[in-house]
């Protein structure tokens, strides 16, 4: 019997509060875009098949944290087994892109000795429902 996929991989998501994580991993995940959502608490869990050649899925499993300060030594435990992740920010809020140098800090510190590549991400859900459809900008790749 095969099995339902070849592989699985954890991603986490990270970033400062209300720059769009749970937005985003809906859309990807439920493909329905939420205007509104509400504050993750801690972490929440997707999960997506996603097909790399015909007859050949992997499982995504995809972790999302909360942005928020208070929360931070609950979701710290979930940095350790990801594979890789996307580190968003909001591009109509300068703080939030300010803040990815202390989000990448803080991920060395908790996923040692193991490394993580990580996506830079642009993104706002509304400009970007009227520009492009949904659909996140990446702006570049960084390797922690």
């Amino acid at each position: 019997m095969e099995a339902i996929w070849l592989y699985q991989f954890r991603l986490i998501v990270i970033g400062d509060s209300t720059v769009g994580k749970s937005c985003l991993i809906r859309r990807f995940t439920e493909g329905r875009f939420a205007q509104v959502s509400d504050p993750t608490v801690g972490v929440d869990f997707f999960s997506r098949l996603v097909e790399i050649e015909p007859g050949k899925r992997i499982k995504l499993q995809i972790w999302d944290t909360a942005g928020q300060e208070r929360f931070r030594s609950i979701t710290r435990a979930y940095y350790r087994n990801s594979v890789g992740g996307l580190l968003l920010f909001d591009i109509t809020n300068r703080r939030s892109f300010q803040n990815v140098h202390e989000w990448l800090e803080e991920t060395k510190v908790h996923v040692q000795p193991y490394q993580i590549v990580f996506v830079l991400t642009g993104h706002h859900h509304q400009e970007l429902a009227v520009r492009w459809g949904n659909t996140a900008v990446s702006v570049c790749s960084v390797g922690v």
